[in-house]
């Protein structure tokens, strides 16, 4: 099959969050499989400034950017990149659209994801590309969708292609003003936006998305159904459930290529579940590099998360203070995010030295080192589409501790000593109780050697590959393009 793929975020080109590592891994992996992918995110302002390299001509462009016909934008091939096996990823480059990082705010947004998918959607027609499949991304790329129903969609290129829909974080639908689509130079787009966002005077990229795509997936089976609920399916619920015959949850994969004590360049130390004498170190070292002082047989808590309420920061914060009080344990926390979760954690951190430490960065290697030298790992999110900070815990050796929702719940079972089986704590609760009844769980098992060495043997043991998710996209997508029952009437 060919496949365009439309995305924000692409690691490690751009990465935010999980969405560029799956985007990356997923694109990777059907290109192994032999099918012809093809993907196209914006060249972000600081790219260039982490080295990253195109090719000297462009494959399309330069061209007048719609609405702004003073700017031009152009697309490049990744250099290095188009390798047998491996997508083919070109880049959108437009300084006046994106510059500085991977998002920003307000109207800018509107105007560099509404650029996104015309560039992309033009890129392939001009390239003779023939996508069977578009596959878009959240809300970012949802507007290619619409645009697909529009004049591109009887161009020769895209003739045969079905469009597919992966709702990575509904709790982000692109909600705009809808005169940005004349400032756009889309005004002719406002027909494939839904009636009732415009009689408010707005527009919703994501809603747009979901009301035309041939398919629909979501990254987890449990969050498939949950936001097909009014709790979580943020005033979406109705149109999803009008058309969940084309919903599907498949929980995201893990590259473990990059996420692998085992093998992992990143590391002080390597270790594996046959021989794990190399955790010591990286715990060690994440000690000395966060500030922690650690006595012998004290569990590391550990935290990586955007910075943001769906993470359940606001649980972190207020249980902790009576938790630490309470137990022998140390916090090595990371992220960055909203100012408010920031300048809380900046508060434990001082009311605890030694015992609580937080660095607000986003930072990759930093990340790794979590990971390694934690014992157990915090994700207590409100809601949590699926999650990949729990899969990579549990391959590092780090009991997870989760609220059961979405992906949590697909991936962590509850571990029970009687029997030995579960690979971490699990609470229903969004609340403090909650939270500080598994993580007493948990650092009551940590206590008890033979407990420890079970649920940490159980949780290494699991394997989250892209080839075991991998095939259910792929599974999709063939039924698409040969004309299946979810193809579009």
């Amino acid at each position: 099959m060919r496949i365009l793929m439309i995305c924000a975020e692409y690691a490690p080109l751009a990465k935010v969050g999980g969405l560029g590592d799956v985007t990356a891994g997923l694109g990777s992996w059907l290109a192994r499989r032999g099918h012809e992918v093809l993907v196209v995110l914006p060249c972000y302002g600081d790219m260039r400034g982490r080295g990253v390299a195109m090719e000297g001509h462009p494959a399309l462009g330069p061209r007048p950017v719609p609405g702004d016909p003073a700017a031009s934008y152009s697309v490049h091939r990744l250099a290095g990149g188009g390798h047998r096996g491996t997508p083919e990823v070109f880049l959108v480059d437009a300084p006046m659209r994106f510059g500085g990082g991977v998002y920003s705010a307000g109207e800018a947004e509107a105007l560099r994801f509404l650029l996104l998918s015309r560039a992309a959607l033009e890129l392939a027609a001009s390239a003779g590309f023939q996508p069977d499949i578009v596959h878009c991304h959240d809300w970012h790329a949802a507007p290619a969708i619409a645009m697909l129903r529009g004049a591109p969609g009887e161009e020769r290129a895209f003739r045969q292609a079905y469009t597919a829909l992966t709702i990575h974080n509904i709790g982000y639908q692109g909600v705009f003003a809808a005169d940005v689509l004349e400032r756009a130079g889309e005004g002719g787009l406002r027909a494939h936006f839904a009636p009732e966002d415009l009689a408010l005077g707005n527009i919703n990229f994501l809603r747009a998305g979901i009301l035309h795509a041939d398919l629909l997936t979501t990254v987890s089976p449990t969050h498939a159904r949950e936001i097909q609920t009014a709790e979580y399916g943020m005033g979406l619920d109705t149109l999803l459930r009008q058309r969940r015959h084309r919903l599907a949850g498949i929980l995201n994969g893990v590259d473990y290529a990059h996420w692998d004590p085992a093998a992992d360049p990143l590391l002080p130390a390597r270790y594996s579940a046959a021989d794990s004498a190399g955790k010591r170190a990286c715990r060690m070292a994440l000690a000395a590099e966060m500030g922690l002082q650690l006595e012998e047989g004290v569990p590391v808590v550990g935290l990586v998360s955007r910075l943001a309420q769906q993470k359940g920061i606001d649980i972190v914060v207020h249980a902790l203070p009576e938790l630490l009080a309470a137990r022998r344990f140390a916090c090595a926390f990371l992220g960055s995010g909203d100012a408010r979760y920031a300048t809380a954690l900046h508060g434990l951190a001082r009311r605890f030295p030694g015992r609580v430490a937080f660095i607000e960065a986003q930072d990759e290697r930093l990340a790794h080192l979590v990971y390694a030298g934690s014992d157990l790992f915090l994700v207590p999110s409100l809601y949590e589409p699926c999650g990949l900070t729990q899969m990579y815990a549990m391959r590092y050796g780090a009991v997870p501790v989760v609220r059961r929702t979405g992906g949590l719940a697909d991936t962590v079972t509850h571990f029970d000593p009687a029997t030995g089986e579960g690979t971490g704590a699990v609470f229903l609760d969004a609340d403090v109780g909650g939270l500080g009844w598994a993580l007493g769980a948990a650092l009551d098992w940590h206590a008890v050697p033979a407990h420890r060495a079970q649920v940490v043997a159980n949780g290494m043991r699991q394997d989250w590959s892209w080839e075991h998710q991998g095939p259910q996209y792929e599974a999709l997508f063939a039924r698409l393009a040969g004309g299946g029952a979810t193809a579009r009437a």
